[in-house]
């Protein structure tokens, strides 16, 4: 599934094609994705100009004057910025059209979504009940320690819990842990402040770096170029069950936590 940094990465793609251009018209050849695409959204999108793009958690959004339409890559879902008429494939359900270009929207197991709202987009069903952003001010250890005071959930599954912080996918928690020297199993209220600072600065960092290098290259995601992205070299733990761990060389060991596969040296970290 694309994580936040490769949902970012694709942001800063498609943004200089499409910001302040005027839409010409949609396509929509698959209207039942995860949930419906508007009957009316051609009428709603064409002619307006798309006043920004931006993200929201794994959500992206292109503000226009009278609304904002909500993208989701789902599990397999990419953007392409396209030539106007390229021929779609099977698997291209949605084209948002401009006078020479398309941003195409591509999905095999139809599990994204095009959705419009007219209301404040902060205040849709799928945003509002959202955590702060983790590479902003109002995400830190401190606030990671008040979050965790009452919770005795594994530490990972409280970091990629999306109202306590969004975007914190799996493989970017299973780094950020092993870089903070945090096993993914121990409890999150027997967790000191001191090393949930720690915890926080590892997730922006991890993820940080994750965006610059364009994201990770996992089998369904590409860049909207169709280029990869390059984070999966610098991955330490995550997918390497059994290969020493880069610390100490101890077998990285692999355990399923909340349903996701969870990768750990239980020397490193504790």
């Amino acid at each position: 599934m694309p994580e936040l940094p490769e949902v970012e990465t694709t942001r800063s793609g498609i943004a200089p094609h499409i910001q302040g251009r005027r839409i010409s018209g949609v396509a929509v050849r698959q209207p039942n994705l995860r949930w419906p695409v508007a009957d009316n959204l051609a009428g709603l999108v064409t002619g307006r100009t798309v006043r920004s793009v931006e993200r929201r958690a794994k959500y992206l959004l292109l503000n226009l004057a009278n609304g904002t339409l909500i993208l989701h890559l789902g599990m397999s879902g990419s953007l392409r910025i396209l030539p106007r008429d390229s021929e779609p494939g099977k698997h291209d359900h949605f084209d948002l059209r401009f006078r020479d270009c398309c941003l195409r929207l591509r999905d095999p197991r139809r599990f994204g979504a095009v959705l419009w709202t007219d209301r404040p987009v902060a205040e849709h069903p799928l945003l509002a009940h959202l955590g702060p952003e983790p590479l902003s001010e109002a995400f830190d250890g401190d606030y990671l320690h008040r979050q965790a005071q009452k919770r005795r959930v594994a530490v990972k599954s409280l970091i990629m819990d999306g109202r306590v912080v969004v975007g914190v996918g799996n493989i970017y928690a299973n780094e950020a842990l092993y870089r903070a020297g945090i096993l993914p199993t121990r409890a999150a209220n027997r967790i000191s402040a001191a090393r949930y600072a720690r915890l926080s600065g590892e997730i922006k960092e991890v993820l940080a770096a994750a965006i610059a290098r364009g994201g990770t290259t996992l089998r369904d995601f590409q860049q909207e170029d169709g280029k990869p992205g390059y984070f999966a070299q610098e991955l330490q733990v995550y997918g390497r069950a059994g290969a020493p761990c880069p610390g100490c060389g101890t077998p990285v060991r692999q355990q399923r936590i909340g349903q996701r596969s969870s990768f750990f040296c239980d020397r490193c970290q504790r």
